[in-house]
């Protein structure tokens, strides 16, 4: 599965980085590059605690992050 990852600059400076596909996953960091790394870690822990409960897609698991 491929997930993008859309960035914008807030009025403040900081950056804020949303996975599109995973509703609420969204982070703020100090430049464009940290909020996306806190996104796809967040990603990742969303995705692993949906596997833990049985919510994931019965195939292997390919994750990429394209940023957008």
């Amino acid at each position: 599965m491929r997930y993008t990852v859309e960035t914008e600059r807030e009025d403040d400076g900081r950056w804020i980085a949303e996975v599109v596909e995973l509703p609420g996953v969204l982070k703020y960091g100090q430049t464009r590059d940290e909020a996306i790394a806190h996104a796809e870690a967040l990603a990742l822990r969303v995705m692993a605690d949906r596997i833990e409960h049985g919510e994931h897609i019965v195939e292997p698991i390919q994750i990429t992050f394209a940023a957008a």
